[in-house]
């Protein structure tokens, strides 16, 4: 395993203008020492050869030539831009990345690459929501608590068309970032197509650097102490132990979680906060490199902080917008018989990405390298975690103020 020194992030979406670099979850992050570099340049040759020179299978590449040569000898450009051979090279590896099918797969030139790293580590103003690929569409994951994107009533699910009329099909989740993010007090304009709606339509959004909270606490009257987490940011295990802390100071035995619209942050503490419930040793996740690394699998664990005894009453609140570390923590406290799940099926992000240098010019690859499997064996990639208790609030139920879901948690506690 890779020596990784800022600590390993469980979800990729590219976050449109967080504050922090945390909510870039999914990857391997570190500094420019530390993260995995191949120094190779270029080679295209009918004998592939991996990094170490070791041969990875016979491949007949005439076709790619007889197209490289063709393009040369007769392609007639509309405009003067001229095309290097450097980023010909480029464009086949992009296709080649591309031909795995999996949107968290991306190869950046050297350009794009750097502003990825910008987007990563620096600050940046945006409309405030995560976005990924769901069923081949550019998908809301969720809209930021306080943020433009919420306040001009985008829903987790949304499906995005077309941004400022670019139409979105085929377009990567990276792309799509660098089009929707932008200087503060600038507009965007996404089509979007909701789910029980007949046609699509625009939402125009200002653009806004953006401030998101990390955890809400409440205890209702009726007794049941309702603790929201937005992310799993580097503060956000000693914020979720203190909040606990309120919870037991209460004197209540019934809590609700609340992930939804939590799109996720540092693995780290997702398993710092199952810790809480769980005896230690105990499986929170695993990581699994596939059947070619099966000997870097890594089995995270409880630390056995593990306060509470089995007369707390627990659910969890899920929805499509809970993703990566949501998944992990409520499908770990799912599994082991802690909480119960109310909500909608999760997002379905449980797959780990590696950024790796390309070559001297700075390009860079971002390659998914391993899942995440829940204690029972399932991947969370897999169609996301199932509510024991579905429940759907609907885009009337928003407009009427009515929470359905939390009803029906409250319900469920006050019957145990």
């Amino acid at each position: 395993m890779k020596k990784i020194i800022n600590n390993k992030i469980a979800l990729t979406f590219c976050a449109l203008a967080f504050s922090i670099a945390v909510f870039f979850v999914g990857f391997y992050a570190g500094n420019s020492n530390n993260v995995s570099k191949i120094d190779e340049t270029y080679k295209i040759t009918n004998n592939v050869e991996d990094i170490s020179g070791k041969n990875v299978e016979n491949v007949d590449l005439s076709d790619f030539w007889a197209v490289w040569s063709t393009l040369n000898d007769k392609f007639v450009s509309s405009t003067t831009t001229k095309v290097t051979n450097k980023e010909k090279v480029w464009g086949a590896i992009e296709g080649l990345t591309s031909s795995f099918g999996d949107p968290y797969t991306v190869f950046f030139p050297p350009k794009e690459a750097e502003i990825f790293q910008t987007s990563i580590n620096g600050n940046f103003s945006g409309v405030g929501m995560e976005i990924g690929i769901k069923d081949d569409q550019l998908t809301v994951v969720t809209p930021l608590k306080g943020t433009p994107a919420e306040k001009s009533g985008m829903l987790s699910g949304d499906k995005i068309i077309a941004i400022d009329g670019k139409n979105t099909s085929g377009i990567k989740v990276d792309e799509a970032v660098q089009l929707i993010r932008g200087e503060k007090g600038t507009k965007i304009k996404l089509t979007v197509v909701r789910k029980g709606v007949d046609k699509s339509f625009d939402v125009e959004i200002i653009r806004d650097t953006i401030t998101i909270p990390t955890i809400d606490t409440k205890l209702r009257d009726d007794g049941i102490f309702v603790l929201s987490l937005y992310n799993f940011s580097s503060v956000s295990p000693n914020l979720f132990k203190n909040a606990l802390k309120e919870f037991v100071d209460s004197k209540s035995d019934k809590l609700i979680l609340d992930l939804r619209g939590n799109a996720g942050g540092y693995l780290g503490a997702a398993v710092d906060m199952a810790s809480w419930f769980l005896p230690e040793g105990k499986v929170i996740v695993t990581e699994d490199f596939g059947e070619k690394n099966k000997e870097q699998n890594n089995i995270h664990r409880s630390k056995g902080y593990n306060i509470f005894n089995k007369n707390l009453k627990f659910v969890i609140l899920v929805d499509n917008g809970s993703a990566s570390a949501s998944e992990i923590l409520a499908g770990a406290l799912s599994e082991h018989g802690v909480a119960k799940l109310v909500g909608t099926n999760t997002f379905g992000k449980g797959s780990v990405q590696e950024l790796i240098d390309i070559g001297k010019d700075r390009a860079s690859l971002k390659v998914t390298v391993a899942r995440w499997l829940t204690p029972n064996g399932k991947s969370i990639s897999n169609g996301g975690l199932t509510p024991d208790y579905k429940m759907e609030n609907t885009a009337k139920d928003k407009e009427n103020k009515i929470d359905k879901q939390m009803n029906k948690a409250v319900e469920i506690l006050l019957k145990m």
